[in-house]
């Protein structure tokens, strides 16, 4: 598909509201674009929570959108009047060229809000955003990882797709309050243990004895880094240093640039870390690495290939998916990234290159979520 743009566009906006991956996904479909049209002003719509990975990129206007709060428009006269001020607000704007990441009807509702003569979204966007679309680009493959779906729309718009960059705006303020809290020369390890799901959590008292098995198989002293949501984690792992709820987002992406080993669920930080070229265990349960998971580093991820992942389910009586990855399967996939000399993902792989781990599960049935699955032993 090919959009023809009646002259370069001057003013830009992208939809990408949240979450913190996929915010860090879009971050090199800013920097393609901007390269691309360096005359443009872009905008980016985004969550509160998720706006310190966007604050202080240069030439960026970040525009907030207090998602929460605005959801309940349909029975507070005072949210309503918000939204129609920021959809007044949006289409005095003027912009050329409006493209969509997030594909839902509140985003779609903001799209078409703009009046952009120039409205690109995907052809299979959910909830009838689509409709908003004065362009659809069309994915006839759902298995594939967001981030190619993004740049889709970018080839559409005959935007160059390379190179795959993620320019974090941490600073030196960012890395002087890490310097204060973990002195330079010290050797660390990340462990992100918090999810915005149970079912993708490995278990807080594997991530526990984790801490001691690090210092003595790598002499790593072991941060547990996150918001203040997971505080009530990191004090389940008293022998690791609990940073949990002392650094921004920007703070926490030079806490993560420094570190020599990085250990996480499948989670926002996790994919800062992964663009950040650190080592890097990632793992997975419940989700699909092919399509959430680090971007051009399939070697990092760490998960189960049983019969019933990925389910995408929010809740599940057994997690076998989680349950049966060891301590020691871990340690043996951190000593391999160590080993190995990173940098920042610029290119993309097939997911297959996951680390696959041999255990032997109990000969009794178990019940997913959303189908039976009977014994079995993982390839």
């Amino acid at each position: 598909m090919n959009i023809v743009l009646p002259s370069p566009p001057k003013r830009i906006l992208l939809i990408k509201p949240s979450a913190i991956g996929d915010v860090v996904h879009t971050l090199p479909i800013w920097n393609l674009l901007r390269g691309h049209w360096p005359q443009a002003q872009i905008s980016w719509l985004v969550t509160p929570a998720c706006a310190g990975l966007l604050d202080g990129l240069p030439g960026l206007d970040v525009i907030r959108f207090e998602r929460g709060r605005l959801a309940s428009a349909w029975r507070s006269k005072a949210a309503l009047g918000e939204l129609r001020k920021l959809g007044k607000s949006l289409r005095k704007m003027a912009f050329d060229l409006v493209i969509d990441l997030q594909g839902l009807f509140r985003s779609g509702w903001m799209t078409w809000k703009t009046r952009a003569p120039v409205r690109v979204g995907f052809e299979n966007a959910r909830e009838m955003a689509w409709a908003a679309y004065t362009h659809r680009v069309p994915i006839d493959n759902t298995e594939q990882h967001a981030t190619d779906r993004y740049l889709k729309v970018l080839a559409a718009l005959g935007v160059p797709t390379s190179p795959i960059e993620y320019p974090f705006p941490a600073d030196d303020s960012d890395r002087a309050h890490v310097e204060r809290l973990i002195p330079t020369g010290q050797r660390y390890a990340v462990l992100l243990p918090g999810t915005n799901w149970d079912t993708k959590r490995w278990s807080v008292e594997k991530f526990s004895r984790l801490v001691s098995a690090l210092r003595q198989r790598f002499g790593l002293m072991s941060v547990v880094a996150g918001g203040r949501d997971d505080e009530d984690l990191a004090v389940r792992m008293p022998e690791a240093t609990n940073l949990t709820g002392r650094t921004s987002l920007r703070q926490l992406v030079a806490l993560l640039e420094r570190a020599d080993l990085v250990v996480a669920n499948d989670s926002g930080p996790m994919h800062i870390a992964a663009a950040l070229g650190r080592p890097l265990v990632a793992i997975f349960g419940p989700t699909n690495p092919i399509r959430t998971g680090p971007y051009g580093r399939p070697d990092t991820v760490l998960r189960l290939d049983i019969p019933c992942s990925p389910c995408y389910s929010r809740q599940c009586s057994h997690q076998s998916c989680l349950q049966w990855l060891t301590i020691d399967s871990v340690l043996d996939l951190a000593a391999k990234q160590m080993t190995q000399t990173t940098t920042t993902a610029t290119t993309t792989e097939p997911a297959t290159a996951a680390q696959r781990v041999h255990v032997e599960l109990p000969q009794v049935p178990i019940y997913g979520a959303n189908e039976r699955v009977s014994s079995y032993d993982v390839p």
